[in-house]
């Protein structure tokens, strides 16, 4: 009898150990959206300011960005032209109000429509596209490791 009460003991507390992970996991997407959004929020600024820091610091390393006309750009592109300030942005800021985070487990899905308005090599921009950003959780935190951003929008 005392080792069919220490094996219904053992799995009552089995059961309620997964009952409390599965609440914590179940309260955790507001957090999550939150933080997914704060990051997309501080990369666009890191962007703004070529802050490599920081660029270098959310992104994951194998990073891609695909834009609309096809051209691809990985981490180390990114991180060089902020090096360089091949691009300087007086606008580079998602538009408020369009922002939105979805969870599918590990990983996040942000889209927003970005302004985007400065100088490369010399030439004036000033336009508009929508994006979506892809975060997946790590070890580390959440990194951003996929992006694709539509064609520029008409004025």
């Amino acid at each position: 009898m005392a080792s069919w009460r220490r094996r219904f003991a053992g799995l009552f507390a089995a059961a309620a150990s997964t009952a409390l992970t599965a609440g914590a996991v179940a309260d955790s997407p507001p957090k999550d959206q939150r933080i997914v959004s704060e990051l997309d929020i501080a990369y666009q600024a890191a962007v703004k300011a070529n802050d490599t820091d920081t660029m270098d610091r959310i992104l994951h390393d194998d990073f891609v960005l695909v834009l609309g006309d096809g051209t691809v750009h990985t981490k180390a592109d990114l991180l060089q032209s902020a090096r360089t300030r091949h691009v300087t942005f007086e606008q580079q800021d998602e538009d408020p109000g369009t922002q939105v985070v979805r969870l599918y487990g590990d990983t996040a899905m942000v889209s927003a429509r970005l302004w985007l308005k400065g100088r490369v090599d010399g030439n004036e921009f000033d336009f508009r596209v929508w994006f979506t950003d892809t975060y997946i959780r790590t070890p580390q935190g959440w990194r951003y490791a996929f992006a694709q951003a539509g064609a520029r929008m008409p004025s």
